[in-house]
């Protein structure tokens, strides 16, 4: 029989609920065990080794990517492959993180002597405080739930939210005692557009030297458009004897000479330019630039170094290139 819309709905709902309910009760449970957790791991000298089968598993290579991402170096080993030959991955300057709902995984068991014979600290990521894993372990972080969310209590829905919910608890309370900032975020993301949003400075994109459009201020409007139309950046700097910008002539100055009347060929640039122009220092961020742009609503930016001297030039399409925007 077909299910109506309500029902699927419905039972959308109750699973959220359920595993809300199962993410709430974790609170209460941040506690010495927690912090003994978070010394192991700040005291570590390795890696952090997190070990777990099947959807404990998922979530197990999920967290240890978090880790890794937010200054705690990690990586996931898969217990199966530990009993032949990985096991050589581990080592006793490491910390072992293991997640096993029911804290009698075959494969995990199997290898905890071999972990304790090591010395390497080992934590435990529950659901049952009385399992073999978590006696075993140095420290237990209960993710115990009171069901799982599936209608037959079987699949792991609520006991899988409720691990990764707590590794992420982990990693964040890892990053903010190491004070790991944006920046040290983005060295570790460079491929992605937060890295070049954090890593790439206006130096990194503008264009300088003879690719920089610029014309003297007693130039003609006529050599103005000209150098446009040569550098291609829709705009070009206008720059006083000691090379200071005091002002720019965009594509929308050039359309209101035109619906003003003027007269390109006698007209000076200084008479039709915007007087100082908004300008950027090279050593800003990109994406500082590309707020700049949006907030002033213009298409273009002059850099200027300290002595305020014209040293590059950018517009939004290298911004864009750049893959900033």
């Amino acid at each position: 029989m077909t299910p109506s819309a309500a029902q699927l709905c419905e039972s959308g709902r109750s699973v959220i609920g359920i595993e809300a309910e199962a993410v709430q009760a974790l609170a209460s449970r941040i506690d010495h065990e927690f912090v003994t957790a978070c010394q192991h791991i700040l005291g570590c000298k390795g890696r952090v080794v997190v070990i777990g089968m099947g959807k404990s598993g998922h979530i197990g290579s999920k967290i240890a990517a978090t880790l890794a991402s937010t200054g705690s170096p990690a990586l996931f080993v898969h217990p199966g492959e530990a009993s032949h030959g990985d096991l050589g991955m581990i080592t006793a300057g490491d910390v072992v993180l293991a997640l096993s709902n029911s804290g009698e995984t075959h494969e995990i068991v199997t290898i905890l002597p071999l972990i304790k014979r090591m010395g390497a600290p080992l934590i435990s990521m529950t659901g049952k405080a009385e399992s073999t894993l978590a006696r075993e372990a140095d420290v237990n972080l209960d993710v115990g739930v009171a069901k799982e969310a599936c209608p037959l209590d079987l699949a792991p829905t609520a006991s899988t939210t409720a691990a990764l919910v707590m590794g992420d608890a982990l990693a964040i309370a890892l990053l903010e005692a190491r004070g790991f900032t944006a920046e040290d975020f983005a060295l570790s993301h460079p491929g992605g557009s937060l890295g070049r949003r954090l890593l790439l400075h206006v130096h990194d994109i503008m264009h300088t030297g003879d690719q920089m459009p610029v014309v003297r201020q007693d130039a003609a409007l006529r050599d103005a458009l000209m150098e446009m139309t040569a550098k291609g950046l829709g705009m070009t700097a206008i720059v006083d004897s000691d090379g200071r910008p005091v002002g720019i002539f965009t594509d929308g100055d050039l359309r209101r000479c035109l619906d003003g009347g003027t007269d390109i060929r006698q007209a000076t640039v200084t008479e039709v330019m915007t007087r100082g122009g908004r300008r950027i220092e090279p050593d800003r961020l990109a994406a500082e630039a590309l707020n700049v742009m949006e907030e002033m609503k213009i298409n273009a930016l002059l850099v200027v170094d300290r002595d305020s001297r014209l040293c590059g030039a950018l517009n939004m399409h290298d911004l864009l290139r750049a893959g900033v925007v």
